[in-house]
C-alpha cells in the first residue's frame, strides 16, 4: 500500500466547504477544523510557508484525512463541533464543561401555570428564561418570583390532589390556586407580570401595578390597593438589591486570562439588564495555541448546546467570528452580534469580567504550584534523594480510653486522596494505651499493603514523640524496606502551631522547622486532617456504644428474649440487677445463658 501524501490528497480536495479530521498513525483523531475552501484550507498545512510549533508538531503526525463536504460553511462549523464534541482530539481547544446551563421554566401551557427549575432539551413545553450561569442564581430568582408574584412552583402530582392551602400560601408566597382562592384571570395576570420581571422589564411591571393601585382606591377597594402597594414595594426592594445595567438587552461578557499554562475563560451572563452572575472554564489546549484560536474554539463548543444571546462581547477576537455569528443567528433565528472593541460600559463589563478570570486562573494555578513546592520543601527538610510522590499519617483517638479509634490519611501531589483515608477500630487493648492502639492500627494497615508497592507511603508520619516513633518502626519493619522514611510530629511548647517538633529515627535531636517553613505547612495539614479524621470516627463509634442496649451483642439472645427479659423486670436497670437465678427463672433462658447474660451486663 502506497504512503500517504497529504499535498497530493489536498491537491484533488474539492474547493467547496467542509470539515476535515486529521488522524495519526493509530488511527486517532488529532484535529478537526472547518473550511470555506477545502482544497486551499488543507493544502496550507503541507505548503512551503512557515507555521507555528504548534502547528509543525500537529502535521509531524498526520498520517491520513478524512473530509466532508457540506452545503454551508455554517453547516461545516456544526459538524466541526460535533466532531471536537466526540473525538476531543489532542490539537484542538476542548471545552471539558460541557454541562447543560438551568433555566427558569413557565409552563403556559396550563390553566394555572407552574414556574420551576428546569434543565434539559430547549424544546420543552412552556416558556424557558436563561440560561442562568448555576443553580444557585435560578433559585435566588425563583424565591425573588415567590415573593413578588406569588405564582406556584409545586409539581402537578401535588397542585392536582390540594384539598387545603398548604404553607407557602400561609407565608403569603402562593395564592393557592389549587383551592381557587385565585381565579384564573387574576393568575395570569400574575403569571404575565413575573415573565415580564424575567425579561428585564421591571419598569412596565410597576407601571402597571401604579396603574392597578390606583384604580382600586378610585372603586374604595383599599384592601386591594393596598395589597399593590406592597407588591410595588417588594419589586423596587428587588431591583435595589440588583445590579442594573444601563443594557436592556441580553448579552454575555466572556474574557480570556492564560496564566503559566492555564487557561481560563470567564463568562458573566446578563439578561434583561441584571447581572446573573459569572462561571469559570478551563478549556484544555495545546502549547503555541494563540488567545484567537482558544476563543474561537470556546465560542463553537459553549454556545453548540445553549442558545446564545443577542450580543456576545469578547476580550480577543475570535478567527472566523463571522462564521460564527452566522452559525448563532441560523440556530437562534435572531440576530446574534460577536463584538471585540466596545466602548463604555460594554468596555467596563470586559474589565470585570478579565478580572474575574485573572482571579480564577491564578488560583487554580497557584492550587498545584503550593503543593509541589511544599512537597520539595518537605523533600529538603528530611534530605529524602527524591521528591516524595505519597504521604501518609497516623493518628489515635479517644475519651479517657473508651472507643478508641485510629485513622490513616493519605496525600498525593494533588492533594488529600480521601479514597485511601482508612479507619481501625480498636480492640483488645488497655484503655488510654495509645501505643498499643498505633501498633494495632500500623500491624492491620500494614498487612492489607503487603505486596502492594504502590500504596506504601514515601513518608509516613505519626501524631506523637519519641514513643510513638519507637511503636511505629517495630510494627511497620517489613514496609520499609522500599525506603520509607518514618517521621513522629510532636506539638511543641504550649501546643501552639508552629512550634511542631519532627523526630526522626537516626537522629538524637528532633528537628525544628521554622514557621512559615512551606514543609512545615504540609506536616500540620497533614496531622490536622489525620486528627479530625480519628475524632469523627471516636465519635460516632462512642454514641453508637453510648447508645446500644447492654443485652446486644450477647450469642444467642435476639430480640425476642430482650423482650422477653424486659417484659419480666420491668426495664434494663432491673436486667442490670438480677442475679443469675432470678435470670435463669425467664421462659427459654438457660442457667448458661443467664450466666452469660450477668457477665456481659456487668463486664464494664
Amino acid at each position: 500500500m502506497a504512503a500517504f501524501d497529504p499535498r497530493v490528497f489536498a491537491g484533488n480536495l474539492t474547493q467547496r466547504p467542509g470539515a476535515y479530521q486529521m488522524l495519526d498513525g493509530k488511527g486517532r483523531v488529532i484535529y478537526v477544523g472547518k473550511a470555506r475552501n477545502l482544497r486551499r484550507r488543507v493544502a496550507s498545512y503541507f505548503g512551503g510557508r512557515p507555521h507555528d510549533a504548534k502547528t509543525m508538531a500537529m502535521v509531524a503526525r498526520v498520517a491520513d484525512i478524512r473530509v466532508t463536504v457540506t452545503a454551508t460553511e455554517a453547516d461545516a462549523l456544526m459538524l466541526e463541533y460535533n466532531l471536537i464534541k466526540r473525538h476531543k482530539p489532542r490539537f484542538n481547544v476542548v471545552l471539558r464543561d460541557d454541562k447543560s446551563y438551568p433555566y427558569i421554566r413557565v409552563r403556559t401551557d396550563k390553566e394555572f401555570p407552574q414556574v420551576s427549575f428546569y434543565r434539559g432539551s430547549r424544546r420543552a413545553a412552556g416558556r424557558l428564561f436563561g440560561p442562568y450561569p448555576s443553580a444557585g442564581s435560578v433559585r435566588a430568582t425563583l424565591g425573588q418570583l415567590q415573593k413578588l408574584f406569588q405564582v406556584r412552583q409545586c409539581e402537578d402530582s401535588y397542585f392536582s390532589h390540594r384539598q387545603r392551602p398548604c404553607l407557602q400560601y400561609q407565608i403569603q408566597r402562593c395564592t393557592a390556586p389549587c383551592v381557587g382562592l385565585v381565579s384564573a384571570e387574576d393568575y395570569q395576570r400574575d403569571i404575565e407580570h413575573a415573565m415580564m420581571f424575567l425579561q428585564g422589564r421591571s419598569e412596565a411591571v410597576t407601571e402597571v401595578l401604579v396603574k392597578r393601585m390606583e384604580d382600586a382606591s378610585e372603586r374604595l377597594d383599599f384592601e386591594r390597593a393596598a395589597q399593590y402597594r406592597d407588591q410595588i414595594a417588594k419589586l423596587k426592594s428587588v431591583e435595589a438589591q440588583q445590579l442594573v445595567t444601563r443594557s436592556r438587552g441580553d448579552l454575555d461578557a466572556i474574557g480570556l486570562v492564560s496564566d503559566g499554562g492555564v487557561h481560563c475563560v470567564a463568562v458573566m451572563s446578563f439578561r434583561g439588564g441584571r447581572l446573573l452572575g459569572s462561571r469559570s472554564h478551563y478549556p484544555r489546549a495545546a502549547a503555541g495555541t494563540t488567545p484567537e484560536e482558544i476563543m474561537r474554539g470556546f465560542l463553537l463548543q459553549y454556545y453548540g448546546r445553549r442558545e446564545p444571546p443577542h450580543e456576545i462581547l469578547v476580550s480577543h477576537a475570535a478567527s472566523d467570528a463571522d462564521a460564527l455569528a452566522e452559525l448563532f443567528r441560523s440556530r437562534a433565528r435572531r440576530r446574534v452580534q460577536i463584538k471585540h472593541r466596545v466602548r463604555g460600559d460594554r468596555r467596563a463589563w470586559i474589565g470585570m469580567v478579565l478580572t474575574n478570570a485573572a482571579h480564577a486562573a491564578a488560583a487554580r494555578k497557584k492550587s498545584g504550584t503550593v503543593i509541589r513546592r511544599q512537597f520539595r520543601a518537605l523533600a529538603n527538610s528530611l534530605e529524602l534523594d527524591e521528591i516524595p510522590r505519597r504521604l501518609a499519617c497516623f493518628d489515635v483517638s479517644h475519651t479517657s480510653g473508651e472507643a478508641t479509634v485510629a485513622s490513616c490519611v493519605v496525600f498525593g501531589s494533588d492533594g488529600p486522596l480521601k479514597s485511601e483515608y482508612r479507619r481501625f477500630n480498636i480492640t483488645g487493648v488497655t484503655g488510654g494505651d495509645d501505643y498499643a492502639a498505633l501498633t494495632q492500627a500500623l500491624g492491620r494497615w500494614g498487612t492489607r499493603l503487603t505486596g502492594a508497592e504502590t500504596g506504601v507511603p514515601d513518608v509516613l508520619l505519626i501524631d506523637g514523640g519519641r514513643g510513638q516513633l519507637g511503636a511505629a518502626a517495630a510494627a511497620v519493619d517489613e514496609l520499609r524496606s522500599g525506603g520509607m522514611r518514618l517521621v513522629a510530629v510532636a506539638k511543641g511548647p504550649g501546643r501552639h502551631p508552629g512550634r511542631e517538633r519532627l523526630y526522626l529515627e537516626g537522629r538524637k535531636a528532633p528537628l525544628k522547622l521554622p514557621a512559615n517553613s512551606p514543609a512545615l505547612y504540609l506536616v500540620q495539614q497533614l496531622r490536622d486532617e489525620a486528627h479530625r479524621f480519628a475524632i469523627a470516627g471516636h465519635r460516632a463509634r462512642r454514641h453508637k456504644r453510648r447508645t446500644a442496649s447492654p443485652l446486644e451483642g450477647i450469642p444467642g439472645v435476639g430480640p425476642k428474649r430482650r423482650r422477653d427479659l424486659l417484659r419480666q423486670f420491668g426495664g434494663l436497670q432491673a436486667v442490670t440487677r438480677a442475679g443469675v437465678d432470678d435470670l435463669a427463672r425467664v421462659r427459654g433462658i438457660s442457667r448458661r445463658l443467664a450466666k452469660l447474660i450477668y457477665e456481659h451486663v456487668h463486664s464494664d
